[in-house]
Order: C-alpha cells, then sequence, then structure tokens
C-alpha cells in the first residue's frame, strides 16, 4: 500500500489525488508517505514550495516501485491460478488505430465474461510498445508488425484491418469507380507520422508503382487517424485511413472511398505477448478469448479475409 501511495503522489505531484484514487483521507497518505521515508532513510518529496516536487531520491525509486507493484500484482494472479481463479489485472498496450477500435468492444465484452479481471488498455507509440512489453509494464501489446516479435515475444494474429484512399464527399474521384496510382501525384496528400503502420503500408504498394514519397504532393502529417478524417472532410487534401476510422464519415457522405487499380492497401494485426515468463490465467485466458467464435462479428470485419 506505501508504494502504491507513492506511486500515485509521484505522477500526480499530490497528495490529495493520490487520497482521492485510494479512497483514503490525505492524512493517511501523507502518513504513508512518511513511514516509507523513514524506512528508506531519505526523504522522497520536496515539500519546501507551494507546488509539490520529487527529490533526487523520488525519481530514483518512482519506476523501480511501478516495477516492483506490478510484479506484486502477477504475482498474486499466479497464485490465484493455481486454484483456478480468474481473477487479476490485464494491461494491453496498443498503438495502432484499428486496435483502439476493435480493442475497446473486445475487452468490454472479456470483462463481462469474466468480471474478476481488470482490463486497462494503454495507449502509446508504436515504438514503445515492445518496451512495455519487455519491462512487464504492459502484459499484451497490440502491433501491425510481425517484424516486432522478436526473441522472447509471441504473435498471433489479431486481425486483418483495410485501408482505404479517403477524398472529400464532393471531390470528382468520389463519383469514379477507381483511379490509377499515378494520379494520386496531382493531390495534396495528408500523411500519418513516420511510425505509423498505415503510412508504411502506403508507401510498399505506391512503391510497386515507382512512386516514391519525395513524388508525392504532401500537405500535412497528422498523428492520428481521426484528425485526418476531418481534415480530408473539410477538403485540405486527400489520405489513406484505416476503414475503422473513418467509417462514421464514410455512412455520412462527408468522405468517400475511393479504389487504386492494383493497390493491395491490407495489414494484419497482431497480438504479442512475452514468453520469457510465465502468462498468469487473465493473459491466458484473454489470449484465447481473442478468436472465439462468440466474437466474430468483432473480428471479422467486412471486407477482410480470414
Amino acid at each position: 500500500m506505501r508504494l502504491q501511495t507513492f506511486i500515485l503522489a509521484a505522477e500526480h505531484l499530490s497528495f490529495s489525488e493520490a487520497a482521492k484514487r485510494l479512497h483514503l483521507t490525505q492524512p493517511t497518505v501523507s502518513h504513508h508517505i512518511k513511514v516509507l521515508e523513514k524506512d528508506l532513510g531519505t526523504e522522497l518529496f520536496d515539500r519546501s514550495s507551494s507546488t509539490l516536487r520529487l527529490t533526487e531520491g523520488g525519481r530514483l525509486l518512482l519506476p523501480w516501485a511501478q516495477k516492483l507493484v506490478h510484479q506484486a500484482l502477477e504475482v498474486r494472479d499466479l497464485m490465484n491460478s493455481l486454484d483456478d481463479k480468474i481473477v487479476g489485472q490485464l494491461r494491453i498496450a496498443c498503438s495502432t488505430t484499428a486496435g483502439k477500435y476493435i480493442l475497446p468492444q473486445l475487452a468490454a465484452r472479456f470483462s463481462q465474461r469474466y468480471p474478476g479481471i481488470q482490463v486497462s488498455i494503454l495507449a502509446c507509440r508504436p515504438e514503445h510498445i515492445m518496451l512495455r512489453l519487455l519491462e512487464e509494464e504492459a502484459n499484451l501489446g497490440v502491433v501491425s508488425s510481425y517484424n516486432l516479435c522478436d526473441d522472447g515475444l509471441e504473435c498471433q494474429e489479431f486481425f486483418d484491418d483495410n485501408m482505404i484512399l479517403i477524398v472529400p464527399g464532393q471531390h470528382p474521384w468520389a463519383q469514379r469507380p477507381s483511379i490509377e496510382p499515378a494520379e494520386l501525384l496531382e493531390e495534396p496528400i495528408i500523411l500519418r507520422e513516420e511510425t505509423s503502420g498505415t503510412r508504411r503500408v502506403m508507401l510498399t504498394e505506391l512503391a510497386k508503382h515507382d512512386i516514391t514519397l519525395e513524388a508525392l504532393h504532401v500537405f500535412l502529417e497528422l498523428g492520428n487517424a481521426e484528425a485526418i478524417v476531418r481534415t480530408v472532410q473539410a477538403g485540405f487534401g486527400v489520405s489513406f485511413v484505416s476503414v475503422l476510422a473513418a467509417n462514421w464519415a464514410l455512412a455520412l457522405g462527408l468522405v468517400a472511398a475511393v479504389p487504386i487499380r492494383g493497390l493491395e492497401l491490407r495489414r494484419k494485426i497482431y497480438m504479442v505477448r512475452r514468453t520469457l515468463s510465465p502468462n498468469s490465467r487473465a493473459q491466458e485466458v484473454f489470449w484465447n478469448f481473442v478468436h472465439h467464435p462468440d466474437n466474430a462479428d468483432l473480428i471479422h470485419l467486412p471486407g477482410t479475409a480470414h
């Protein structure tokens, strides 16, 4: 409890916020911190100003405390699994747009089936997912590249994600059955950030038609698909996004999907877990739950192949 109290106080730099989240009084939180400081022989917070700050000792302790608490929870889950109790915590790191749309629904359904398991979805950048797994800050990850499944990690296919070219609803291409890849050179294009899986697939497919990034008229780069859909809707260019991110705008006629001849705009989304440490019962159950027949309506998306 003292480490958890310290972590919350350190993350929010507020004893009152830690008290609120732990359902404790502020004096109780202060007492926990003082006892911890006495046990460690050093002050963890600088209380000399109106703003609470971590001391050097506090900054050093925080990552270790977070790891210890995570490991303690995993030990508890492992012990519960000995009695076939399906309880515990499950932390899933996710970066892909597709994962953000499918995973919350799947997690909600899972929580209904297994109310003893608390599921947390951690949104982070693609390059940080493996780090969160290897440092045991997350139990599972959702990624869009099998190349990330290196030694010590296991991947299973999650689902296929279709990507589409979207244009404003009144764009001349919206009335056409398809366009040629070279026609993209005539239009301002809005791209995802450099580490995006959507961008990687798009550039790989365009390269098959001798179209390079330098040849495109890149108007803007944005960090999330929702912002891109809104910008295309406003008439500032065309873009490639997951169909999951554009479905709402397509249904309202605000944007239109335009097929491109010869481009295979599909990518596989993977779920990944560690293999070098034992999986808890909660992790194992979710890993298998992903492809349970009852979840076909979530995983088998229209227009995808399985």
